[in-house]
């Protein structure tokens, strides 16, 4: 298993966990099956269990959990759906997990104004599902049916990001109990302010470190009138991300497209019984009118056609893009049950679009030496790429390899000036990346904001960087 630095528990005294189940009762819980719930990752990292799990059900009783935190000197780690992939949800010190999954209200919904307003437990599938009749949709798409409190807190995109942006751009206001057991609002539902410091910017991608995100305001966008979906194989690599590429320099306002290696379409076809053809893939949606989604169509076609791409297989009704995009969005299982009893690691670069086909091409070269299957599946609109090993977590040589072809794809990344990390956020796993991409003193005035926000440093620690 990955060797996580060790960093010291805190102490729980038995008292503190007596203190809770007087205030909290049976939302309190300490047997093994949840705490190993809420201290296992889903990637590569070694269980590190919280002493108890809390499932709050209001803002108010996140104040008071944290107020009986602080006062103990206590850490408090929020946790969603608990599908974050580097370690962002993991107890590193003990303490407290507060499962937030339970805070499913949606709070509002201005249809007038295209935004909602949810508590953090909602998922993104089920927003979905209720704005449906409103016409209105909310297209973060980060793949896992996550939470958006959790999206929030990890700045998550996904596949609809070339198009729609990221958790940055949607994100209007959120609602934050601070390490002091107060409650804040970063904004009011305004497009635009320039109101103070953006602290609404400063709490998306802080994964718990500052505050615990209980609400979140959304911007929501118009359900398209026409939606099409298609997949296109390609003779070679290059020819793939020259077609997205090109696509984007003439302006075509893609809403999905997802890049998937000929190792990454076997691994779907035996996972999600498809039968694509093993070549590299892409995956396209199309959103808009009637006619602007055929024009879009018609000029991605004839750049494809360029590029050594085949015919578009058509996925026309509902039930044929929900099975192409679930497909998608299993990738990662898919790729890590390529083996049996394997563990996976997910790579998570993004570089300018005009560097990705050398990027991706050079990484496709390291992975065609190594001896442990690795998959190439990525939101190219965006530059964002992941390489998913499957590794036998028997076999520590495995993991060192891994080890070495993660840095040499990260230094390839940063040496274009990309990043060790599109959407997964840095959690555990990326610290000592994040030091080479930004740089000592740029880590510096985010610890200064971390002393002065968490003095005790009792908020989700040990993510992010260390104090």
């Amino acid at each position: 298993m990955h060797q996580q630095a060790i960093i010291e528990r805190v102490p729980v005294p038995p008292e503190f966990i007596d203190a809770l189940r007087e205030r909290f009762g049976a939302q309190v819980q300490t047997g093994e099956a949840v705490c190993r719930q809420h201290g296992t990752s889903e990637a590569h990292f070694a269980p590190v269990l919280p002493d108890a799990v809390v499932f709050a059900q209001s803002t108010q009783e996140v104040i008071e959990l944290v107020r009986l935190c602080v006062a103990a000197g206590v850490p408090v780690v929020p946790f969603g759906a608990g599908t974050s992939i580097e370690g962002n949800a993991l107890p590193v010190r003990g303490g407290v997990s507060l499962d937030l999954s339970q805070m499913t209200q949606i709070v509002a919904v201005n249809a007038e104004d295209f935004d909602c307003t949810v508590q953090a437990g909602v998922r993104r599938e089920e927003l979905n599902q209720y704005l449906r009749d409103t016409g209105l949709f909310f297209p973060i798409d980060p793949g896992a049916n996550a939470t958006i409190g959790g999206m929030a807190s990890t700045r998550a995109s996904g596949t609809n990001a070339v198009r729609y942006g990221t958790m940055r751009d949607a994100v209007l206001s959120l609602t934050v109990v601070t390490p002091q057991g107060e409650v804040i609002k970063t904004a009011r539902r305004a497009r635009k302010s320039a109101a103070g410091y953006d602290l609404t910017r400063l709490y998306v991608g802080s994964e718990g470190t500052l505050g615990v995100i209980t609400e979140v305001t959304l911007r929501l966008h118009p359900i398209p009138e026409t939606i099409s979906a298609a997949v296109c194989g390609f003779e070679t690599l290059q020819g793939a991300v020259d077609t997205v590429v090109q696509s984007i320099q003439l302006g075509v306002p893609l809403a999905r497209v997802e890049i998937l290696d000929d190792m990454q379409i076997r691994a779907c076809n035996k996972w999600s019984k498809l039968d694509l053809p093993e070549v590299t893939t892409l995956f396209f949606e199309f959103h808009g009118s009637p006619a602007g989604v055929a024009e879009q169509v018609e000029t991605v076609g004839q750049l494809a056609a360029a590029n050594g791409g085949g015919n578009f297989q058509w996925a026309s009704t509902q039930e044929e893009r929900t099975r192409l995009w679930k497909a998608r969005h299993e990738a990662y299982y898919a790729a890590v049950n390529l083996r049996s009893g394997a563990i996976g690691w997910a790579t998570d670069v993004c570089v300018p679009i005009s560097r990705l086909p050398e990027c991706i091409t050079q990484t496709k070269a390291d992975l065609a030496t190594a001896s442990v299957p690795g998959t190439i599946v990525g939101h190219v609109g965006d530059g964002n790429f992941h390489v998913i090993f499957s590794i036998d977590p028997k076999a520590p040589a495995e993991l060192a390899e891994v080890e070495m072809l993660n840095a040499r794809l990260v230094e390839r990344a940063l040496a274009m000036d990309g990043t060790c990390t599109g959407e997964h956020g840095i959690g555990i796993g990326k610290q000592e990346w994040l030091a080479k991409e930004l740089g000592e003193s740029t880590i510096d005035v985010m610890r200064m904001i971390k002393r002065a926000l968490d003095p005790q440093d009792l908020f989700n620690p040990g993510k992010i960087f260390t104090l």
